[in-house]
């Protein structure tokens, strides 16, 4: 994983002039962006070694990134907020001080919206993905992050089979050369085999970064280019463009 994240920003035909990130780790009741020119890091995990709370990444926001993406959001009908203090979670900095480690990209973070005690609407992430596509075309690299299979009550490799058949049917949806049929499939992720037991109710933000990508990807195919082995889960990543 560590591999693949190091080589992402290397291997795009161009570098992009900013990146927007939608993390797992951040939700609001509305579309909301991070609009601080300096963002600090918020430090949103606990138990771990005391070195992992030293850790710095000090990549320059971008809030005219962060305003354009709301005014696409906005005029596609999604209410939105703007966001200055809170500071980088680790959605955010602990991937991408391993894809960008001299942190030299600008970089905006998108939240997910969750109305409280109710499940992540995947058809609503896929269409505000769709209303930020255009950025695409503006030098704007989008990225996702979170986790395929997140389910931390299983850590045993008991869920190990699970894991694969629900992976395999998730790449299966996610590289539909057919974009309808693509979307379609991701806004109904939870009939797919064994997707509560991958994602629990109320608790698959790891996920829905997944569906705002697909909606930004327009009708680029789907490629499946990371998969490993975590704590007895099958993890996979994917790229559009």
């Amino acid at each position: 994983m560590r591999d693949y994240l190091a080589g992402i920003i290397s291997h795009l035909p161009e570098r992009p002039r900013a990146i927007l990130l939608i993390s797992a780790h951040w939700i609001e009741p509305q579309f909301t962006t991070l609009v601080s020119e300096k963002p600090g890091l918020l430090f949103d995990y606990y138990g771990f070694p005391a070195h992992t709370y030293d850790l710095r990444w000090d990549a320059p926001g971008a809030p005219g990134l962060a305003r354009h993406a709301n005014e696409l959001l906005a005029q596609a009908g999604f209410a939105t907020a703007e966001e200055n203090e809170r500071g980088w979670d680790h959605g955010v900095f602990v991937p991408m001080k391993v894809a960008l480690p001299d942190a030299d990209i600008p970089l905006a973070q998108l939240s997910l919206v969750a109305p409280e005690g109710r499940d992540y609407d995947a058809a609503l992430h896929i269409r505000a993905g769709q209303a930020l596509a255009s950025l695409r075309d503006e030098g704007v690299l989008i990225i996702g992050t979170g986790m395929s299979f997140h389910n931390l009550r299983i850590r045993d490799g008991s869920a190990a089979a699970h894991a694969a058949e629900f992976d395999a049917a998730l790449t299966a949806v996610a590289t539909d050369p057919d974009s309808a049929r693509r979307n379609e499939g991701l806004a109904n992720w939870t009939q797919l085999p064994h997707a509560r037991i991958a994602h629990p109710p109320r608790g698959e933000e790891h996920l829905i970064p997944l569906m705002m990508i697909a909606g930004a990807a327009g009708d680029d195919r789907g490629v499946h280019d990371f998969q490993d082995e975590v704590i007895g889960w099958t993890v996979s990543a994917y790229r559009y463009g």
